[in-house]
This record gives structure tokens, sequence and C-alpha cells, in this order.
């Protein structure tokens, strides 16, 4: 074991070692982590120990234990990018299919891309007197009874990364545009529904701890921290034509803002579709 500070507890000191193991590509993402017996003997410590340096470093979400399969190297943090052009001071971020790829590395032993992958319905519930309905309202200046609300999960990797709501003054919606588990980008297809081109009105970025619904939608724990972006977009004339709001696992997404134009292999933003 490396020198630490003699009062950090064992099994933190060895969760650090694991660290810098994976920082260093000894366990690639995607990776099964050895077994417990393996770690205990090269370590020299007890499974105990293990245990709950494994544990240490699941709550810090670098590891993912899948119950009777393995413990497993969790997927660095995808960069959701956003250009921000400072001639007008409006945010254009590109699609969220681009910006979250669907190429994410696989579990070991898996190859190619995932069946199901990218954005499905999963409902469209009335529109009420739920907090999220009511502000929908207020930021597209409607009543709730005029606007419809379709809700999405957008899968990577074979796993739901992202919870999405989004909320239209147009009644009704086609119904196969509703259908569960219809695919396809549910930006484009709600403009197309209401023979509208969207821009960008305004978006905002903050977190949260995932609700019931959301812990379900996204396979997490109730409270796991999801990042939430949310806002307007609108008709060339300046109409409030969408609100949207989406709910990402915070343990594998963040959003990196792009102040000049980007270029050379970490480009990823670029103008697209309203989003």
């Amino acid at each position: 074991m490396a020198t630490h500070r003699s009062d950090t507890p064992l099994y933190r000191r060895l969760a650090r070692q694991l660290q810098e193991r994976i920082d260093a590509g000894t366990y690639p993402a995607g990776s099964r982590l050895p077994s417990e017996p393996e770690l205990s003997a090269d370590f020299g410590v007890n499974r105990l120990t293990v245990r709950q340096a494994v544990a240490e470093l699941e709550r810090a979400a670098v590891l993912e234990i899948r119950r009777g399969v393995g413990t497993f190297v969790r997927p660095p943090a995808v960069r959701v990018s956003i250009t921000v052009d400072p001639r007008s001071q409006r945010f254009d971020l590109g699609s969220v299919h681009r910006a979250l790829p669907l190429d994410t590395p696989l579990p070991e032993g898996t190859a190619g891309t995932v069946e199901g992958d990218g954005e499905a319905v999963v409902a469209a519930p009335a529109v009420g007197g739920s907090a999220e309905d009511g502000e929908a309202a207020r930021q597209l200046g409607r009543t709730v009874g005029e606007l419809s609300r379709v809700d999405t999960v957008i899968r990577i990797g074979g796993r739901p990364r992202v919870a999405n709501s989004y909320w239209v003054p147009t009644r009704p919606l086609p119904a196969e545009l509703l259908r569960p588990g219809r695919p396809g980008n549910m930006v484009l297809a709600l403009a197309g529904a209401a023979g509208v081109e969207l821009e960008y009105d305004w978006r905002a970025f903050g977190a949260i701890g995932a609700d019931l619904a959301d812990a379900e939608l996204l396979g997490v724990p109730p409270g796991t921290p999801l990042l939430v972006r949310e806002g307007v977009s609108c008709t060339p004339d300046g109409t409030p034509a969408l609100y949207v709001r989406r709910r990402i696992d915070g343990s594998s997404a963040r959003f990196v803002l792009h102040y000049r134009e980007p270029g050379g292999a970490d480009g990823a933003g670029g103008s697209g579709p309203a989003r």
C-alpha cells in the first residue's frame, strides 16, 4: 500500500489505490473489477476492507455494483457541449442526440451499439395541477388547459440516462406521436406537428435529487443527483412554442460551456435544432 496519512482509514486508502489504478487505465471504463478475494490478496487486506473501499467508490460514482454479476468501472462523464456566441449572447446547444453520444463504452464482454439506444416516448400525461405543469404554462404564456405534454427517456449504452418532459401549446397532438415506445427526436416531431420552426429563447441549468418518478425512469436510487436543463424555444418571431425540462443522471454527464467556436478533437458543439 502507498504511504498515506496515518489517521486515514484503511478502506479509504485502498479506495484511493483503486482510484489510481482506474485513472491509470489498469481498470478501464466498462471493465469488471477483480473479485473481492483477488483484491484482498493483491493489496494484502481483508475482504471487509475491500468491500468498504468498493462501496466508497460506488458512492463516488466511480464504480457500479451489479448484484450477481460483478463490479464495473463507470464510463467517464459525457461532455454535453454548449456554444456561446458572444456577438448575440445566445446559447446554442446542439442536439442532445449529438451531445450525448450513443457509443458510450459498454461493459466488458459486449460489443457494438445497444439496440434501443436513443430517445423514446414513455408517457403522455394529462396536463393538470402539478408544479411542473404550472411552470410550463407560465413560461409559455398559456393556461394549463391549452398545453400538451410528452415524457421521454434517452438511453445510452443500453441504460436510461436522460428523462425529458416537453410541453407545447398544441392540442390535440397526433396519437402516433404519443405512442409509448415511439422512437425519434421529440423536438423535431413536436415542431413538425405544430408546423413551426424553433429557435432558442433561454436555457437554465441546475441540479436536483431524483424523485420517485425520475428514480424509476432512470433506474437510480431516489435522491440521486440529477443535472437539470430547462428552457423555452420559440418561433422565429419570438412566440414561445416549447418548454422542455431534462433531468440527466449526474454521475454520467457534465455540461461544458464553450466561449469560442469549438474546433479540433474536442469540438462537439455547433449549431443544430433547438433542444
